[in-house]
């Protein structure tokens, strides 16, 4: 482990903050039908079950992130917001998984690829929490439960994972 270091007092970039933040809410826009698509392929089993409540925590995550850059006095890139639209199109279609399968390569890729999200959420909250150090309207507290929660899910999926791999690539 690396030694703490302490801070300089940092003046922050707000522009290059809203940027950031307007990024991780179209990834959580993304993050949202990954999810809901999961669930759709995983229907009436436990990992189905597991990442309905998943995909609840994320569109829940979404609106605080949402509501936490309102709080900053940060707007959303019109750019982002179109571009997020069209995600939204594309996304109907589950590129990763096209049938639904729970099975083969087309199911890990999927699970995969909600790992990669939660992966980049866990990065936000773990960034935030470093920046609160000089933003006192971050909720360090909050931040550490977040953190905390992007881990449960990670765990939950790799756990999906794990106990689903062998059926998943049986003949």
């Amino acid at each position: 482990m690396l030694p703490k270091r302490r801070m300089p007092a940092v003046r922050l970039d707000d522009k290059a903050l809203a940027a950031y933040l307007d990024s991780h809410l179209v990834g959580s826009s993304m993050g949202v039908r990954m999810f809901n698509a999961a669930k759709r392929t995983w229907a009436g089993t436990d990992a189905g079950a597991a990442l309905a409540r998943i995909e609840r925590e994320v569109a829940g995550e979404r609106r605080e992130l949402k509501q936490l850059m309102h709080a900053l006095g940060y707007r959303r890139s019109w750019f982002k917001a179109v571009a997020s639209r069209i995600g939204a199109l594309v996304g109907r279609f589950n590129p990763a998984n096209p049938l639904r399968s729970g099975g083969g390569a087309s199911g890990q890729l999927e699970l995969e690829l909600l790992q990669s999200a939660l992966k980049g959420k866990e990065c936000l909250w773990r960034t935030l929490l470093e920046l609160a150090r000089t933003r006192p309207e971050l909720n360090r507290r909050r931040l550490a439960e977040l953190l905390e929660l992007v881990q449960r899910q990670q765990d939950t999926v790799a756990g999906i994972m794990r106990g689903t791999a062998p059926e998943r690539f049986a003949k």
